[in-house]
Formats: C-alpha cells, structure tokens, sequence
C-alpha cells in the first residue's frame, strides 16, 4: 500500500514575507517580551533551494509517519537534487505517486516505509519506477 500525494507548484513572488521574532521562542519559561527583534522572511527564499525545480506536494496516509511525514503535511521536493541512499523521495511507481525513504542495498533499491504497519517495497525492472525529487522540508499545521 503507497501514500497518494496532491502537488502544487510554487509561484514565488520577489518582496513577499512576513516577519521573523530573531530570538528563540522559549518553550519553557517565557523570555521578556521586549528583548526581541524582529526582521523579515520569506519562506520561498528559506525553504526553496531551486525555484524552478520545486514543488509542493501533501501527504495523504500514514507510511512515513516514524519520518515525521504525517497524513495532509506539506512537502518541499526538489528536482534538482541527486537521489541518494537513505534520502526521502517522491517516486511514481506503476501509476501511482508515493513518498518514501530510498535504500540501496546490494545493487537493490527499495522505497523503505517509515511505519511497521507497511513493508519495504522492492524496485525491479519490471516497475514502472521515476524519483520525482528529493524532500527537503516538511509544513506542518498544529
């Protein structure tokens, strides 16, 4: 069983931000409130690498929650990067896009689930078998 993903493609619009407080956010006890600073950021510019090879995609299913990927989380997945043991990719395999862990083993690729509920899939010849790009951030709603 493979996670189904949704995409979206950035556009990236130059001048756009919101502003960052540049002091930790205590999790513990809270800090004096006038001891921060605050600056602009934009999230295009801090999570995407390539802008013309990146995209978004959201998780759907529970595969890759022990990753941290977690059911409707937003992923940044770049093109551009090399695929590479023990990276988390975005794959299309016979038809269907999937997010999972690379493992090269033995001259064997497997797509390793993150979850015990799932079973590592074996990649062969026989696949209809693309990595789409590398995952290099995770958006999380809480």
């Amino acid at each position: 069983m493979t996670d189904t993903l949704t995409f979206f493609i950035p556009e990236i619009q130059e001048g756009t931000g919101a502003y960052l407080v540049d002091t930790g956010i205590s999790a513990g006890f809270p800090s004096p409130a006038d001891d921060f600073k605050q600056h602009k950021i934009s999230l295009d510019r801090e999570l995407v690498r390539n802008k013309e090879a990146t995209f978004f995609a959201r998780v759907s299913g529970q595969s890759m929650i022990g990753a941290g990927l977690d059911d409707n989380d937003l992923l940044v997945i770049d093109r551009s990067l090399e695929p590479e043991d023990n990276r988390i990719a975005v794959c299309f395999l016979d038809g269907e896009f999937t997010v999972k862990r690379l493992r090269i083993e033995k001259g064997q690729l497997w797509l390793q689930p993150e979850n015990p509920n799932y079973k590592p899939i074996l990649v062969t010849e026989e696949n209809n078998f693309v990595i789409w790009g590398i995952v290099t951030n995770v958006i999380k709603r809480v």
